[in-house]
């Protein structure tokens, strides 16, 4: 079962089109006319716009025309070039776009049943996390019998042009389309999760390491169902579209089609001097100036290999505008990756994308206010709405995407497009459930550029732990909705942070209700014993307070570790101590190595401190070898840390 479906403007396309059959006529959507307000929002087209349904303007018109990938596509006179770009990345992946244009075999026009034709289409988005239907009817704007927007290069083929109509009656008309980024139109048209590269600042061409694992990342997306493009940068609007020395098209995005890791047989190592060949094959959606460098198609690469080597190893191309590339070339040619990521189905039951609807509100309340603004806004950014997720290991990679709620159908009445947003992301202590409050001791781990875009996104590879995401607006005091998007390959569990401390209850007024609250990060355990010279220690931290206790991960063969793990807790009071154990970790029976006892009182001092380790019973027992550094902070103020 898919997706709850929403219906745009609440009209069922099935029982518009048994009326129009009904009643022997073709379909004018009320909601969306053949006018100028459908166009622009507050401007005349030159010329005279004639809106005409496809039997009108060619013979035997069909939404597709064969593979729907084979076709290339033109912008038209006031056509949007990523619109286009989208469009051929769309056609890439058949899961994509049979899910963006349902039953396509059923909207077809069918000759021998003309009477069954009622000029009425639908076609599905990924708006603002959920997937919505709209009904078009298939008048189409035109000045001297030619479409005004994209089409086909197959005269009598017109999906792109009625999807990119079902796009702009979502968004409020075609002039709403200007602006939105190739990224933007695909996110909407598959609901994959967007990320770009920067492939000169990842010196992939020079870090071996990183180009092998760029290539991973980019098989694992492209094999589980997503789309990728890059573009070369143009430095100014004069050399866009100029032809660079080896063929390619400066500011001009490629579809990637297909990415092989191939092994050579014995005769091709031999050629190739090389065991295995990182290939990846792009298309021009224009289909003109491919790449003339090695393995185009005229060089010397493919002279080598024989039509049978060709099929066996898979190098082959389906259409005109394609072209293969080995991975060198393509990172040193290429300035930007759009990578989007298909994240619409669990892996084997394992949940890879979590998401969460949110708001930023306005209240005279500062418990209650969730708009504080950027990070420069010290006494109000953390009044923000505040979502924490863990990561379960270390070293998996999380991108975390924030959107905010497309404003382009108010444009008319004057208001912006979208606001400045962006977000933080804080290392917090590991046991945390409540918001935070104060910065005193957490890591500022990631923060995402701030800009007036749709979306804004970060990607990091994290360590094991907790973290807070911070979204924000860049001015504080105005309202908003946002969704946020974070993926990784392991489960995170976000979940929004809305208390601000613990709850009043029956069970904790009868237990007593916390009068304290302590953080506690522990830097380094330093100098931990050794029973014999070649003796393995694997050192691990137990942070306990009363019947609560937090554990760090284990650090591998070091008698100086370095843990920076953090914990909070809520006291009832002082007496309750709070104990910090240092544990070698062993195969069969965990060796404990020292503690510290300490009362974490409010007056102490918050400064760095060290301590050497104890024997279990108290501040007083006798001292072990090794001490611990640490920072404590306490209070009795429950909503200041």
């Amino acid at each position: 079962m898919g997706p709850p479906l929403k219906l745009f403007k609440n009209q069922k396309y099935q029982e518009l089109k048994q009326e129009c059959i009904k009643d022997s006529r073709l379909f004018c959507d009320p909601t969306f006319l053949p006018e100028n307000d459908s166009l622009f929002y507050n401007r005349l087209l030159p010329g005279k716009v004639v809106w005409k349904r496809p039997q009108d303007i060619c013979d035997d018109p069909h939404l597709v025309v064969g593979n729907i990938s084979n076709h290339q596509l033109t912008q038209g006179r006031l056509g949007h070039k990523p619109m286009v770009s989208a469009f051929s990345c769309l056609a890439v992946q058949e899961s994509h776009w049979t899910k963006t244009i349902p039953n396509h075999k059923e909207q077809e026009w069918d000759p021998q049943k003309t009477d069954k034709y009622a000029g009425i289409f639908r076609f599905r988005f990924w708006h603002f996390g959920e997937w919505t239907e709209v009904v078009i009817d298939d008048l189409l704007p035109t000045i001297n019998g030619d479409l005004v927007f994209s089409f086909s290069t197959s005269m009598n083929e017109f999906w792109n042009a009625l999807l990119e109509k079902a796009y702009a009656k979502l968004l409020g008309c075609y002039e709403a389309l200007d602006g939105l980024t190739i990224t933007d139109i695909i996110v909407d048209f598959t609901g994959t999760l967007a990320e770009t590269v920067d492939m000169q600042k990842g010196r992939y061409t020079e870090l071996v390491e990183e180009k092998y694992k760029l290539f991973g990342e980019l098989y694992k997306t492209f094999t589980k169902g997503g789309l990728i493009c890059c573009s070369i940068e143009s430095p100014n609007q004069e050399e866009q579209e100029v032809e660079t020395d080896w063929g390619l098209l400066k500011g001009h995005t490629y579809t990637m089609t297909d990415i092989r890791k191939i092994r050579l047989g014995e005769r091709l190592v031999e050629v190739f001097s090389a065991e295995k060949l990182y290939m990846v094959r792009l298309r021009n959606p224009l289909g003109r100036q491919e790449w003339s460098g090695p393995w185009s198609e005229i060089s010397e690469e493919w002279q080598q290999l024989t039509a049978a080597d060709r099929k066996n190893l898979g190098l082959v191309m389906s259409d005109d505008g394609e072209f293969w590339m080995s991975l060198e070339d393509f990172c040193r040619n290429f300035h930007t990756l759009n990578v989007c990521r298909n994240v619409n189905n669990p892996i084997f039951g394992r949940k890879e994308l979590e998401s969460v609807l949110g708001c930023w509100t306005v209240d005279d309340d500062p418990l209650m206010n969730r708009s504080g603004g950027c990070y420069n806004n010290r006494d109000t950014f953390l009044q923000n709405p505040q979502y924490i997720f863990t990561v379960p290991e270390d070293g998996h990679k999380v991108i975390m995407s924030l959107q905010q709620k497309d404003l382009r159908t108010y444009r008319r009445m004057g208001r912006p497009d979208n606001y400045i947003i962006g977000f933080e992301l804080f290392k917090v202590e590991m046991n945390r459930k409540f918001r935070l409050h104060h910065l005193y001791i957490q890591e500022r781990a990631g923060t995402s550029t701030y800009i007036d875009t749709r979306t804004v996104f970060l990607s990091k590879y994290l360590k094991k732990g907790n973290y807070v995401l911070v979204p924000t607006m860049f001015q504080h005091g105005r309202t908003s909705e946002f969704l946020l998007r974070i993926f990784s390959e392991v489960p995170v569990q976000l979940r929004e942070l809305t208390l601000d401390m613990p709850k009043m209850s029956c069970w904790n007024l009868a237990r007593g209700y916390p009068k304290v609250v302590t953080q506690i990060t522990v830097h380094s355990a330093e100098d931990l014993e050794k029973k014999y010279a070649n003796e393995t220690v694997n050192p691990y931290l137990v942070i306990k307070c009363g019947k609560e206790e937090v554990r760090s991960p284990v650090q591998k063969n070091t008698v100086h570790a370095i843990f920076d793990t953090q914990a909070i807790f809520y006291r009832r009071t002082t007496d309750i101590p709070i104990i910090v154990q240092v544990w070698n970790s062993r195969k069969f029976c965990d060796q404990f190595l020292g503690q510290v006892t300490l009362d974490a009182d409010p007056s102490d001092c918050r400064d760095l401190k060290s301590l050497y380790l104890r024997k279990k019973g108290g501040p007083t027992a006798k001292v072990k070898q090794g001490h611990i550094s640490f920072k404590v902070i306490s209070s009795d103020d429950l909503t200041e840390l």
